[in-house]
C-alpha cells in the first residue's frame, strides 16, 4: 500500500504563488510516476501535472503550462508543484496521485489540499 500526504495549500490573491508538496511512503516500485490533479466545485477532477520519477520527465496540462512547475526530491520521495501567477480559475482541491506509469497514475491518491485564489 502507498500513502500520499499533501501539504501547502491555502488562500492567495490573483497573481500570487503557492507550492504544494506530496510525500510518498509505503510500497515501493522500480519505476513510477507522481503528479497532481485538481477538482473545482461542480466540475470533474482534471489532470494538472505529472513527473516520471526515474528520468524526471514532466507533463503539464495546457491550462498550467508556463505557470506551474513540477519537480521531485528523490531522497525524500516527495513531489512538488510550484504554482505561479495563480488565477481564480485555479481554485480547487488539489490531489496528489501515484502510479507505475503515466497511464496508471491514478492508482493511489492523497487526501487533497485546498487552493483558493481570490480575485
Amino acid at each position: 500500500q502507498v500513502q500520499l500526504v499533501e501539504s501547502g495549500g491555502g488562500l492567495v490573491e490573483t497573481g500570487g504563488s503557492l507550492r504544494l508538496s506530496c510525500a510518498a511512503s509505503g510500497r515501493t516500485f522500480s519505476s513510477y510516476t507522481m503528479g497532481w490533479f485538481r477538482q473545482a466545485p461542480g466540475k470533474e477532477r482534471e489532470f494538472v501535472a505529472a513527473i516520471r520519477w526515474s528520468r524526471g520527465t514532466p507533463y503539464y496540462a495546457d491550462s498550467v503550462k508556463g505557470r506551474f512547475t513540477i519537480s521531485r526530491d528523490n531522497a525524500k520521495n516527495t513531489v512538488y508543484l510550484q504554482m505561479n501567477n495563480l488565477e481564480p480559475e485555479d481554485t480547487a482541491v488539489y490531489y496528489c496521485a501515484l502510479g507505475e506509469t503515466l497511464a496508471t497514475i491514478a492508482t493511489y491518491w492523497g487526501q487533497g489540499t485546498q487552493v483558493t485564489v481570490s480575485s
